[in-house]
């Protein structure tokens, strides 16, 4: 598949994008945005903007009735053929808000809209590891819902006040190369679960 080619007729493939930062100038949000741009043809991104709705965990809270925001968060997965999770590292490993959330999005076991799901890492941290903890961790939770991840390429993005510009923009043509080969393997990925 080519990037902004021919789609031959194929279905249109959507990614949930989730970003794992809740802060307005995140340089992961840019990341995000840079994915947008860079998608292959016949595959848009649609992002979940509330991590910040969604109520910490609770199982009594749980048997309740899900939350709207839980519920938003559920069946905007279960309705995408693929996932993109962007994220920032905070002390070795994901930021509390987005466990939280995939916390939520693995209930109820066995039905978790999470399994299955092809899904790409992505992340950008001002430290010299480009995010590599946080993946780790995501994976070792995505193992537990059966979310098959991509093995690669990874795209970390490392001293991430560097690597963008003032208006948000990826400077690195390598960079951008790395997260197109993602996004064309995450949308390949999605075809095939299909």
């Amino acid at each position: 598949m080519t990037r902004n080619g021919d789609s031959n007729d194929m279905p249109e493939i959507t990614i949930l994008g989730i970003v794992g930062s809740i802060r307005d100038d995140s340089y992961n949000l840019a990341l995000m945005d840079e994915a947008k741009k860079l998608m292959p043809a016949g595959a848009h991104i649609e992002t979940f903007d509330r991590l910040d709705e969604i109520p910490p965990f609770d199982e009594d809270l749980e048997e309740q009735g899900y939350p709207e925001p839980v519920r938003a968060l559920n069946d905007a997965i279960a309705s995408a053929d693929a996932l993109l999770v962007v994220t920032p590292e905070y002390n070795y490993s994901m930021p509390g808000v987005l466990k939280n959330a995939l916390d939520w999005a693995s209930r109820p076991g066995g039905q978790s809209p999470l399994e299955g799901k092809p899904t790409g890492l992505m992340g950008a941290s001002q430290g010299m590891g480009g995010t590599a903890r946080a993946q780790l961790a995501l994976r070792d939770v995505f193992v537990y819902t059966k979310t098959p991840v991509l093995p690669g390429p990874e795209v970390l993005v490392a001293n991430a006040a560097e690597q963008f510009d003032e208006a948000g923009q990826l400077k690195s043509d390598e960079t951008k190369k790395f997260v197109g080969d993602l996004l064309e393997r995450l949308v390949e990925a999605a075809r095939e679960a299909a």
